[in-house]
């Protein structure tokens, strides 16, 4: 099993994104849970979106405590939360932010961290810097290689429709195209 976590901030479409990583990977025949957890929070607390993928059903309905990849919506979440609890040996980060890994001073036990400027793209084709979910899984899917690009924009444009869902799915292939060229590049990264 694959377990995914996503820290973000309640209203920037955290869940959002899990349902629609999870209705990708079903439509790709396999099994895939999404949930959020929050308490009574409010609009901009921290809060965390959990995704479990599998080639065979899932029992198991708690939160992921030893994800195999962390997304990091948010990249403020980094100054007070250890995103990194619980990561699996040569597990994946993906933070949205400008700077590099090495700026970030996260990563150890062979962690890989990958970082894509998700908010510009999502300002960009989105026109709401606030909008970086869809981005992040286009990341996720260049880093991860759990799921196909082509899955997730037909997952986007079944949610979101028309333009909406087109300019979504512009914003997954560009943070894909994004993070196979920092994968193929390294050292520049």
């Amino acid at each position: 099993m694959i377990e995914i976590r996503i820290h973000a901030r309640a209203g920037q479409g955290a869940i959002t994104a899990a349902m629609l990583l999870a209705s990708a990977v079903f439509a790709e025949g396999k099994w895939a849970l999404a949930f959020p957890h929050f308490g009574s929070e409010r609009m901009g607390a921290p809060m965390n979106a959990f995704v479990r993928l599998s080639n065979k059903p899932i029992q198991r309905r708690t939160q992921v405590r030893e994800p195999n990849y962390v997304i990091v919506q948010d990249p403020t979440l980094l100054a007070g939360f250890n995103v990194a609890e619980g990561l699996r040996p040569n597990g994946v980060i993906i933070v949205n932010t400008d700077k590099t890994p090495k700026e970030l001073g996260l990563g150890k036990n062979g962690t890989r961290i990958l970082t894509v400027p998700a908010s510009r793209i999502a300002q960009e084709l989105l026109g709401r810097a606030d909008r970086a979910n869809t981005a992040l899984l286009g990341a996720f899917a260049a880093a991860s290689g759990e799921v196909s690009l082509g899955s997730l924009q037909d997952a986007v444009r079944e949610r979101f429709p028309g333009a909406a869902g087109e300019r979504n799915a512009q914003a997954l292939a560009r943070a894909y195209e994004f993070i196979k060229a920092k994968m193929k590049h390294p050292k520049e990264a």
